[in-house]
């Protein structure tokens, strides 16, 4: 069997045998939603960056230190890590992402990571801007569960297990955080 075509679970156990190759496979399985999750927490590139790899780092880490467990899914697992790291990186510069923006169409369509021309790009790195902005204006809980759902791909149950709250708290911060962004679209008449 060809070992990209393994599950998580697997790749794990196969590491923690011995199998260094495994690793690659989750890295590379995993890596844009984990990098996409932290750079929606701090806004800088650079930062994100040097957030990415302390995760990757405390990952192997902790798989070596036995601390992961199969009943975990990896990939919460690993959001989990980057999420706390984030924390403390905050906590540590003693300061909170900040940015305003608003609009209203289905602003996550505009997310995309690639533009052909020079006027497409900058008119997506408006509009990611703006997106950006939008979701920094939301209460901490709120965004961070957004962050979590449209970024990172984890499912509510994931969510609630991750922040230490229920399914449905998860879901009515996700519709909150949704209304909250509609509102400030209209009340600043933004355009995407």
């Amino acid at each position: 069997m060809n070992d990209s075509l393994l599950s998580d679970r697997a790749l794990v156990a196969r590491y923690l045998k011995g199998e260094e190759n495994a690793f690659p496979i989750l890295f590379k399985r995993h890596k844009d939603r984990v990098y996409s999750f932290i750079y929606m927490m701090v806004r800088d590139k650079y930062i994100a960056e040097d957030l990415f790899q302390d995760t990757w780092i405390k990952i192997v880490d902790k798989l070596h230190a036995r601390k992961y467990h199969d009943v975990d899914k990896f990939l919460p697992w690993v959001t989990q890590v980057a999420r706390n790291l984030c924390i403390d990186y905050f906590r540590k510069v003693k300061r909170t992402p900040t940015i305003t923006t608003k609009d209203g169409t289905d602003i996550f369509a505009i997310m995309q990571f690639d533009a052909p021309n020079a006027e497409q790009k900058m008119v997506k790195n408006e509009s990611d801007a703006r997106v950006r902005q939008l979701i920094d204006q939301l209460p901490e809980d709120q965004r961070e569960v957004l962050l979590m759902r449209h970024f990172a791909k984890l499912s509510f149950k994931e969510i609630a297990s991750l922040t230490n709250a229920n399914v449905n708290t998860s879901v009515g911060r996700m519709r909150y955080a949704l209304i909250n962004m509609r509102k400030m679209i209209a009340d600043y008449q933004i355009a995407m």
